[in-house]
């Protein structure tokens, strides 16, 4: 089994940054692709950014590129979400995923998933 779990969400301020943690313990691989989620109250989980299993090629959503950066570091098994310049509507639940599909953008295409952090932008 692999469980991940995220951290590092919290309330910031319009134009502020947060950096989100997701950390891999069990059966861990690091072959594994990992891609960023979110889910905002009354909307669909969406997807924000992916990145392969030697982290040399990733991929973003077009409403966070530019502002965004999804790194990983295999040696200690985490994955990261460099968020800056934050807007109102970044606010949502962001959720980690990993699975065998280099850089999906699909949901259904990963296999485990963490249990999210919240991530709150105030106006």
């Amino acid at each position: 089994q692999v469980q991940l779990v995220e951290s590092g969400g919290g309330l910031v301020q319009a134009g502020g940054s947060l950096r989100l943690s997701c950390a891999a313990s069990g059966r861990t691989r690091s072959t594994y692709a990992m891609g960023w989620f979110r889910q905002a109250p009354g909307k669909e989980r969406e997807f924000v950014a992916a990145v392969n299993w030697s982290g040399g090629s990733t991929t973003y959503a077009d409403a966070v590129k530019g502002r965004f950066t999804i790194s990983r570091d295999n040696a200690k098994n985490t994955v990261s979400l460099q968020m800056n310049s934050l807007k109102p509507e970044d606010t949502a639940v962001y959720y980690c995923a990993a699975g065998r599909i280099s850089l999906a953008n699909r949901g259904d295409l990963y296999e485990y998933w963490g249990q999210g952090t919240q991530v709150t932008v105030s106006s």
